[in-house]
C-alpha cells in the first residue's frame, strides 16, 4: 500500500533540492566557452584565442527535508532513516538539475566579434508545495493496519530533459578607454528527450486500513481522496514494454541574451601605440577594475506534439478499496479507471527555467577577485509544467591565472540556506564543488559536483623580438632593433652623405654635415654660397662677403663711395653736402604768408585752382635753397571731431607736398605731417580765430 500511496501524489518522497551550474567556476575569465551559458557576451574580448570544451558535466543536489553529515553517509553501519536529520514543512520544495556540456568550441572571427558552437544535455526536477509533514508521518507511523491522512493541498512537480545545439555571436559594442561594453546572444535547437509533470489542488487522501469488508470476515483498506489532479507526459513511462527512444515531435527554440560593461580606469597601461598612431591593445590582461554582467537565458519552451495531458477529479467521498487500486498497473491506469478524468489534450508544452544573472566582479589586482553573482528564477514555481532555478546569492573570492585558478564560492540558497565550496582549474581541467566545505558540516542539507576537461589555446602575451621596446604587432621592422620614432626600424641614410635620415633635413639629397645634410644654397642669388655669404638672404657684392654695400646716410653715395658717410651729400660732392646758402627767418617767414593763402575746397583736401599762383611763388623760394629740406604742416580749426580733422590736415599737407613734387621738388626734401586743430594760433570762438587755424605752414627742417 505504501507504494501505492507514494506513486499516487508523484514525488510526494522527493526531497527539497536545489541545482546550480559550475558554481564558482563561471566567475573566472578562463572559463572559456563554458561561460556562454552563463552571459553569452563573455566570449568576446576574451583571454582565449579558441577554447574547445570537451566535456563537463555538473549535479548539484542538496534539501530542507533530510540533512546529514555527507561522509558518514559512506560508512557501512549509516542508516538514512535513523541517521539522517528530517525537516518537514507543510510546502517542502525540490530541484534537481544536471547539465552536461558536450563538445563545444569558441573562436574570434574579427577584433571585436567572436563565435561560440556549443552542445548541452540537461535535466531539471522540480517538486514545490509537498507537504512533509504527512509524508514524514507516514514514513515513520506507517503499517498497513493503521489508518492515516495525507493532506497535500496543492502541489506541483516537473522533470524534463533535453538537449540543446547552440549558436553564440558576441560584438563589442562600445569600446572608449575606461569604457568598455559588450553584447552577445545564442540561439538553440532544443531537441525533447522527456518530459512528465503533475499538479495538484486541494488534493487529500485518507486510508481507512480496514474499511472495505470483502466478506468471509476479511477487510481491506479504502482510499477516500479529494481534490483535482493535471497529469501530463511525453510518453508512457508507465508501460511495462515502454523502451526509451527520442522522441520524433518535441522541438523549440532557446534563446539567452546577454550584456557586460568593463571600468577600466588603468586602460593605457594595457595599450601600445606607434609613431604612425597605432594601437594595440593587450588581449592577454583583464583590463577591467570594476566588470557587471547581466544577462537573461533559456527564453523558450519545447513543444511535445505526441504527448498527453489529461485532468482527473479525485474526489470520492465512498473511497476505493486498496485492492482494486493494487490491480492497476499503472498510476496512469489507476487515474483512467479508478476516476473521472476532466479534460484530455493532445500536445504537452514544457517551459524553460527563464532565468536572470547579474554578476559584479572587482579586480583587487592582477591575480585576486572577488566576485558577487545572482541567479533569480523568472518562471513561476506554482505553474503546470514549467522547470525553474533557485534564487541564489554568491560571494566568490578567487585567485586567477593563466594556467591556474582557485575560487571558494559562499553561497546563499534559496530554500537550502548558506554553503561553502571549493574548485579549481589547471589548464586543461576543471574540478569543483559549490557545497564542498559544507560537507563537513554536521547538517548538510546538499551536495553539488562538477568536473569537465578542454583544449584551451589562451591568447599570448605581446612578444617584442628584436627587443627594441616595440611589440611585433607595432614593430614595422619586428626582427631588427630599431627606434621608437621610427616604428621600430633603424634610421638609415638614403642619400649616403654620413647623415642618418633622423638628423638629415634633406634625406634624399646628399648634402654637407654641417649644413644637417642639406647641400649649401645660395638662397639671395649672388653667386656666393650660403655657407661663405656673410649675408646668405640679402643679394651682395662678392668684394664685400655677399653683403650689399651700405648707405649710411642715405644720400644715394655707397659708403664706400662716401667720403661724408654720416652726412648727406651729393654724388657730385663725393656724398659730401654742397656749400648753400642758409634760409633766413625772413625766407621763412614768406613762404609761410604764402602758404596761408592756400586755399582749399570746404571740408576737402583738393587745392582751389585760384592757389596755383601761391604755389608757384613757393616753388620758385624752394628752388632758390635745393639743399634745404622742408615739412609741410597742415592745421585746422576746433568745428567738427578731432579725428576728422587731424586727418583733414594730414590730407591737405600731403596735398601741398604732392604738388610741388608734381612740379619739380626732389621728394626727398619733403616732409607732410597733420596736426589738426592741437595747435590753434587764435581763439576758435570766433570766426576770424577759426578762419587763421585753416592754415598750412612750410617750415625749414634744421
Amino acid at each position: 500500500m505504501k507504494k501505492i500511496i507514494i506513486s499516487t501524489m508523484l514525488l510526494a518522497s522527493a526531497l527539497t533540492a536545489k541545482a546550480q551550474s559550475y558554481l564558482g567556476y563561471l566567475t573566472d575569465n578562463y572559463s572559456g566557452v563554458n561561460s556562454v551559458i552563463a552571459n553569452p557576451s563573455n566570449i568576446v574580448d576574451s583571454r582565449f584565442k579558441t577554447d574547445i570544451n570537451l566535456v563537463g558535466a555538473s549535479v548539484f543536489f542538496s534539501n530542507d527535508y533530510y540533512g546529514l553529515k555527507a561522509f558518514d553517509a559512506i560508512k557501512d553501519d549509516f542508516d538514512f532513516d535513523l541517521d539522517a536529520k528530517k525537516t518537514p514543512t507543510i510546502n517542502n520544495n525540490a530541484i534537481i538539475n544536471t547539465d552536461i556540456l558536450g563538445p563545444s568550441f569558441m573562436f574570434n572571427i574579427s577584433k571585436k566579434s567572436s563565435i561560440a558552437v556549443f552542445t548541452r544535455v540537461r535535466s531539471f526536477v522540480n517538486v514545490h508545495e509537498i507537504n512533509g509533514e504527512s509524508i514524514d508521518k507516514i514514513d515513520n507511523d506507517f503499517d498497513e493496519n493503521n489508518d492515516f491522512v495525507l493532506n497535500e493541498g496543492d502541489f506541483y512537480a516537473t522533470g524534463h530533459g533535453w538537449t540543446e545545439i547552440g549558436l553564440t555571436y558576441a560584438r563589442v559594442l562600445m569600446d572608449k578607454e575606461k569604457h568598455f561594453l559588450k553584447g552577445g546572444v545564442s540561439l538553440k535547437f532544443l531537441q525533447g528527450i522527456g518530459n512528465i509533470y503533475t499538479r495538484g489542488k486541494n488534493a487529500t487522501i485518507n486510508y481507512d486500513a480496514d474499511g472495505t469488508d470483502l466478506g468471509g470476515g476479511f477487510t481491506t483498506g479504502n482510499v477516500i481522496s479529494s481534490g483535482d489532479i493535471s497529469y501530463g507526459r511525453s510518453a508512457d513511462f508507465d508501460n511495462d514494454d515502454y523502451e526509451f527512444e527520442i522522441p520524433k515531435n518535441a522541438t523549440g527554440f532557446g534563446l539567452d541574451l546577454g550584456f557586460t560593461y568593463e571600468w577600466r580606469p588603468g586602460y593605457a597601461n594595457y595599450t601600445s601605440t606607434n609613431a604612425d598612431g597605432e594601437t594595440y591593445t593587450q588581449k592577454d590582461k583583464n583590463k577591467y577594475k570594476i566588470k557587471v554582467g547581466l544577462s537573461l537565458t533559456d527564453l523558450g519552451a519545447i513543444n511535445y506534439k505526441d504527448g498527453l495531458e489529461e485532468a482527473f477529479d479525485i474526489n470520492n467521498p465512498t473511497g476505493i478499496s486498496e485492492e482494486d487500486i493494487e490491480n492497476e498497473d499503472s498510476f496512469e491506469d489507476i487515474l483512467n479507471n479508478l476516476y473521472s478524468r476532466t479534460n484530455s489534450q493532445n500536445s504537452v508544452k514544457a517551459i524553460l527555467p527563464t532565468a536572470l544573472h547579474l554578476n559584479v566582479d572587482w579586480s583587487l589586482n592582477n591575480h585576486f577577485y572577488v566576485n558577487l553573482n545572482s541567479d533569480i528564477a523568472i518562471t513561476s514555481k506554482n505553474k503546470e509544467n514549467v522547470n525553474s532555478i533557485a534564487n541564489v546569492a554568491s560571494l566568490t573570492p578567487r585567485f586567477e591565472s593563466k594556467w591556474f585558478s582557485f575560487y571558494v564560492p559562499m553561497s546563499l540558497v534559496q530554500y537550502n540556506g548558506f554553503q561553502v565550496g571549493a574548485g579549481l582549474r589547471a589548464g586543461p581541467l576543471y574540478i569543483g564543488s559549490g557545497s564542498l566545505i559544507s560537507l563537513f558540516s554536521d547538517k548538510s542539507n546538499g551536495a553539488d559536483v562538477y568536473a569537465g576537461v578542454k583544449i584551451p589555446v589562451y591568447q599570448s602575451k605581446p612578444k617584442d623580438k628584436d627587443g627594441d621596446g616595440i611589440i611585433n604587432k607595432l614593430d614595422k621592422c619586428p626582427k631588427t632593433p630599431g627606434s621608437v620614432e621610427n616604428n621600430g626600424c633603424p634610421w638609415g641614410d638614403t642619400d649616403e652623405d654620413g647623415v642618418l635620415d633622423n638628423e638629415d633635413k634633406c634625406p634624399e639629397i646628399a648634402g654637407e654635415k654641417e649644413n644637417d645634410g642639406c647641400p649649401w644654397e645660395d638662397t639671395d642669388g649672388d653667386s656666393l654660397l650660403d655657407n661663405v655669404d656673410n649675408c646668405p638672404e640679402e643679394a651682395g657684392a662678392i668684394d664685400n662677403n655677399g653683403c650689399p654695400w651700405k648707405d649710411t646716410d642715405g644720400d644715394s653715395v655707397l659708403d664706400k663711395d662716401d667720403n661724408c658717410i654720416n652726412e648727406i651729400g651729393t654724388v657730385a660732392n663725393k656724398g659730401c653736402p654742397e656749400i648753400e646758402e642758409v634760409v633766413t627767418k625772413e625766407v621763412q617767414k614768406t613762404l609761410n604768408e604764402y602758404a596761408k593763402t592756400i586755399l582749399f575746397n570746404s571740408g576737402k583736401s583738393s587745392i582751389k585752382a585760384e592757389s596755383t599762383a601761391v604755389l608757384v611763388d613757393i616753388i620758385n623760394i624752394l628752388k632758390e635753397y635745393p639743399n634745404a629740406n622742408f615739412i609741410i604742416e597742415g592745421h585746422t580749426d576746433s568745428i567738427g571731431s578731432a579725428a576728422n580733422n587731424l586727418k583733414l590736415s594730414e590730407n591737405r599737407a600731403q596735398s601741398v607736398k604732392q604738388f610741388l613734387i608734381n612740379k619739380g621738388i626732389n621728394a626727398a626734401r619733403l616732409s607732410s605731417i597733420g596736426y589738426g586743430e592741437t595747435k590753434p594760433i587764435a581763439t576758435n570762438m570766433y570766426k576770424d580765430g577759426r578762419a587763421k587755424n585753416r592754415r598750412v605752414e612750410i617750415n625749414l627742417v634744421k
